[in-house]
């Protein structure tokens, strides 16, 4: 079964359960892990937690798969290349990625001297736009899949 990049895992469920029952007892209230389980199912469409158990995945889908074909911009120059390296990072809504350039790209605006990179690694949402900026406003990597 193929799932969007925005479908949630039973982990990131769990961990909306969790934050509810702090929550709650932040306010004096009690709530079982089991109510709030049962709560968080049906605030994503689900009967129970047992449909949304049965339903979604353990872990959510990544935007780029190792081996495969990206292209883009890195410091504003374009690419094409090859992912051989994705991680995905604590707060599951950026990745790390590492893309090795089909050719070199010359990371450096000076007309003066060139500095090239083969291969990068770069911090991306799960839009494939890097949160990190140039000092004129731009994304460090902008990448799609090719």
């Amino acid at each position: 079964m193929a799932y969007a990049l925005d479908t949630p895992s039973i982990h990131s469920l769990k961990s909306e359960a969790r934050a509810m029952r702090e929550a709650a007892s932040g306010k004096g209230q009690q709530i079982s892990h089991a109510a709030a389980l049962e709560s968080v199912a049906r605030s994503h469409g689900y009967r129970d937690w047992n449909t949304a158990r049965a339903r979604l995945p353990e872990r959510v889908g990544v935007p780029f798969d190792v081996g495969g074909r990206v292209r883009g911009t890195y410091l504003g120059q374009k690419f094409e290349g090859l992912v051989i390296g994705v991680q995905m990072l604590a707060d599951m809504q950026h990745y790390q990625v590492t893309v090795k350039f089909d050719q070199p790209v010359d990371v450096v605006t000076s007309k003066l001297f060139s500095a090239f990179r083969h291969r990068v690694t770069a911090t991306v949402d799960t839009s494939g736009v890097s949160p990190a900026r140039t000092s004129d406003g731009q994304p460090h990597m902008r990448v799609t899949r090719a």
